[in-house]
This record gives structure tokens, C-alpha cells and sequence, in this order.
């Protein structure tokens, strides 16, 4: 599938180079505290299920073939095309199941938290309908990757290219949060980003052919990690 075949033209026109916007969106300097989540990685460290460069990067690859980085991408698609439809039903649907799909409280506060600050920051920095309309319909919450799929379409940056994108800030995000936690230094998390970006590629290749038909996990520890983290006792994130 080429870039022309992915564009959704429902939106914010072609301001801006779709790569400058993905780059925006998913910068840690945009405003959605994605700093303080560790999205389990916190509670893994902890039960020394995660101690060494291998260990973290078996764990990542885990989360992008099996795991809710792979889930995500899949959500990015479904809500991409439905916001390029305009599809309204579709679109409040995919984000209900994305938020259903949150297997912790704190996975959902994760999700939800940087999701209402994704569309508060988007909606006023790079406006375009489709955000608006969704922002509507997720008042009651707005799942992270479906906002991110939901921009990208009004903006008309191709689906294939926003996967990619989030499955890389993704790794990147967690990689962050275990160097913070001492796990590994900074050049062994630069060695595993760039060992993950081929499992990643692929895992965006795969999501942009996608539909809801082909959500599921195996990523059981990490969903176990997830809920072990709402009791551990000293903690440096939310998640």
C-alpha cells in the first residue's frame, strides 16, 4: 500500500509535512505527561522480571508482536479510517473498545489521561474536523491511539506512516522509563530502540491492513505487571 492509497482527505488539508506532525504529536515535549507512565515496566523491574538489556528488550519485542503496542496500531487504523469516513457510530465504537480493552485501572488511566491531553493540545494547535467531531464523542474519555488515529486522518497523514510513528515512540517511551529506573544506560536503550525498529515496521505494515477482526494479545506478564504496579508500595510512575 502506497502513502497516496493511505491519505484520508477529511481534514486539516496539507499544512504541514506529515512527518512534521507525527514528529509534533508524538514528541515527549508535547503536552501529555507521557513521562510519568511505565506502562508496567515499573512493577516488572521490581519482581526482577526485567533486570538487563536482554530482558527489556525480549519484554518490548513481546509487547509489539503480541502485546498493546501491536493492539494500539490496530486501533490507530480502525479509528483512522472511521474518522476519514466520518463515521461517527464506527469512530465512538472503536473508542469504547479501546478503552473496554484497558486490562488495569491503571492502564485505563494511562490511556485515558494522555488521550484527553492528546485532543486538548491537538484541537487548539492543529485544529481540523475530525478532531472536533471526535472530541465530541469522546467526552467521556479519549483512548491515546485512537486520538492519535483520529489526527492523522483529518490532517491526512498516512496510516501506515502514524503506526509506525507510535510503535516507535512507543519503545522509545519505555525505554525512557527504564533507564530512569536503572535497568540499563542510555546507549544500551539507543541499541534496543534500534534492534525493535524492524519488529516495529513490520507490526505497522501488518496494522494498516487491519481491522478490529484482528485485535489480540499473548503479552500475559505484562498485563499481570500492570495490575501488580496498583499495589507496589514505592513507586516513581502512575502505571
Amino acid at each position: 500500500m502506497n502513502h497516496d492509497e493511505t491519505r484520508s482527505g477529511t481534514g486539516g488539508g496539507a499544512s504541514f509535512a506529515p512527518a512534521l506532525l507525527l514528529q509534533a504529536w508524538l514528541s515527549p515535549a508535547f503536552p501529555v505527561g507521557g513521562f510519568a507512565y511505565s506502562h508496567g515496566l515499573e512493577s516488572a523491574a521490581e519482581a526482577g522480571d526485567i533486570a538487563n538489556a536482554a530482558s527489556l528488550l525480549q519484554w518490548l519485542l513481546d509487547l509489539v508482536e503480541h502485546g498493546s503496542a501491536r493492539s494500539d496500531m490496530i486501533l490507530i487504523a480502525a479509528a483512522w479510517r472511521a474518522a476519514g469516513a466520518l463515521d461517527k457510530p464506527a469512530l465512538r465504537a472503536v473508542n469504547e473498545l479501546a478503552l473496554a480493552l484497558a486490562p488495569s485501572r491503571e492502564r485505563h488511566l494511562e490511556t485515558i489521561s494522555q488521550g484527553n491531553a492528546f485532543v486538548l493540545a491537538a484541537s487548539a494547535a492543529f485544529p481540523c474536523g475530525a478532531l472536533k467531531i471526535y472530541a465530541a464523542l469522546a467526552a467521556n474519555g479519549a483512548a491515546y491511539p485512537v486520538a492519535l488515529g483520529v489526527a492523522a486522518a483529518g490532517h491526512a497523514v498516512p496510516l501506515e506512516d502514524t503506526c509506525q510513528a507510535w510503535g516507535l515512540a512507543f519503545v522509545a517511551a519505555l525505554v525512557s522509563a527504564a533507564a530512569r529506573l536503572g535497568v540499563v544506560g542510555q546507549t544500551d536503550g539507543q541499541k534496543i530502540i534500534a534492534a525493535l525498529m524492524r519488529a516495529v515496521a513490520d507490526c505497522a505494515r501488518l496494522a494498516a491492513r487491519s481491522t478490529l477482526e484482528d485485535l489480540g494479545g499473548a503479552a500475559i506478564r505484562s498485563d499481570i505487571a500492570s495490575m501488580r504496579h496498583e499495589t507496589q508500595y514505592s513507586r516513581l510512575f502512575r502505571s
